[in-house]
């Protein structure tokens, strides 16, 4: 994928996340499993029965999903038992855009570290406004390559 496919699959890919990470989910201290369960009025045998699992098998999915030990396969199973979609997915905490321009800067803001100290030890120190000019014009050249080389440790 060239860099405009790239930001092109990110611009759209924000555009279906930007409305989950508005919402305010939080999830109930027994589990979503539990919450919708007993919502529903099933009982652990009833959806158990449902699962071809037997009802010991429920409580032990219930607690697993509280602890983070099940995996999606099961959630996605007990979610389609109980006439559920299940949804899975990473929100950033901040658009995408944002998250690679902050990584730029900090990437940048490390050469440019170097940079400064290695003149200084020469005597060739910069003006704080050239450092900034020179920061600025890094991020930009930052972004316009490759997200991955943002993300290598030098």
């Amino acid at each position: 994928m060239n860099a405009r496919q790239t930001a092109l699959a990110r611009k759209q890919l924000e555009r279906r996340l930007a409305p989950l990470r508005e919402l305010d989910l939080m999830t109930p201290p027994r589990g979503w499993m539990k919450a919708i369960r007993e919502a529903l009025g099933m009982s652990t045998r009833q959806l158990a029965a449902r699962m071809g699992a037997a009802p010991s098998r429920i409580s032990a999915i219930e607690k697993a999903e509280v602890s983070g030990a099940t995996t999606i396969k099961t959630l996605r199973e007990a979610a389609a038992a109980m006439n559920c979609t299940f949804v899975y997915a990473f929100v950033p905490a901040k658009p995408l855009d944002l998250i690679l321009r902050e990584r730029a800067a900090e990437k940048a803001g490390q050469d440019m570290a170097r940079l400064d100290h290695t003149m200084q030890l020469e005597n060739q120190a910069l003006l704080r406004s050239d450092l900034e000019e020179e920061r600025r014009r890094l991020v930009d050249a930052m972004l316009a390559d490759s997200p991955r080389r943002l993300w290598e440790d030098d």
